[in-house]
């Protein structure tokens, strides 16, 4: 069983949904985003999304695109994510890590390659934001060749024939995007998520995670009550990014702020998942 299987699995026996946090990989440094990468279990993240450094994050709000650029200032890349994964297995061979990001990167690295390196690095899954149904064979063959999960985006505006497409291939779970836009922006309301995840059961047995545009543990305690996982990537990211000195580097007290934040977002989900 893939350890993105066996933790969805294990929240179900608890009767909770899980946390999935993001945040990317070498932002602000590669010390300092360790750190952050290896404390964020036991601050209560379930499920780990790592943002693969890119230069033209489309998808991304303004905190996510200005920790990209951070990353690739501070020499983060694709070898250099794969080394975090790896330095981050070490301690930690239960929590599983997606790999978040754009596909311009994975082609530039190489397909074959990357997935064959992403897996030995201890990888588990991989979201690709610009990559179509039409063309994820290219992705999706060589990533089940080595056991990554591919995790499919689906959004409010997805219609029911385009539905079955995108989720033919996912795996993993599926990645509901709960607003029209960018991350970090406005957030859904429960009525709209509740109906939205009720009809993504009807499609797919896979855990629904409801991402963009949570940032406070009231909402991600109400997503919690209605699908299998709650996904907040901008909120964290701001929260590190209030911690950089004057001169955009680590100041004393960024990664203690960032756990914390991710502490008070697990409280929350434990407090939606209550009966």
């Amino acid at each position: 069983m893939s350890r993105i299987a066996a933790r969805f699995q294990a929240l179900k026996a608890k009767g909770r949904a899980g946390l999935v946090t993001f945040v990317t990989a070498g932002d602000p440094d590669l010390v300092t985003s360790q750190a952050i990468l290896d404390g964020l279990p036991a601050a209560g993240a379930d499920l780990i999304e790592l943002g693969m450094p890119f230069s033209d994050p489309m998808a991304d709000g303004p905190a996510i695109q200005a920790a990209s650029l951070r990353a690739l200032r501070s020499g983060a890349g694709m070898q250099t994510t794969l080394e975090m994964v790896a330095r981050f297995r070490r301690g930690d061979d239960s929590t599983p890590v997606v790999l978040m990001g754009y596909f311009n990167p994975i082609y530039v690295f190489g397909v074959e390659r990357f997935c064959r390196d992403a897996a030995a690095a201890g990888v588990d899954g991989l979201i690709v934001v610009d990559l179509p149904p039409e063309e994820a064979a290219e992705l999706t063959g060589p990533a089940g060749a080595v056991g990554l999960d591919v995790i499919v985006l689906t959004a409010p505006t997805t219609g029911e024939a385009r539905l079955a497409q995108v989720l033919a291939e996912a795996s993993g779970f599926v990645y509901y995007v709960s607003i029209a836009g960018v991350t970090g922006t406005a957030s859904a309301g429960a009525e709209a998520i509740a109906a939205a995840v009720t009809r993504l059961r009807r499609h797919t047995s896979l855990p629904v995670a409801v991402g963009f545009g949570l940032r406070t543990a009231p909402q991600v305690a109400a997503v919690a009550k209605l699908a299998d996982a709650a996904v907040v990537g901008s909120a964290i990211v701001e929260r590190l990014a209030a911690g950089l000195d004057a001169s955009g580097a680590a100041g004393p007290g960024l990664v203690d702020g960032v756990l914390a934040l991710v502490r008070d977002l697990a409280a929350g989900i434990e407090t939606g998942s209550c009966p």
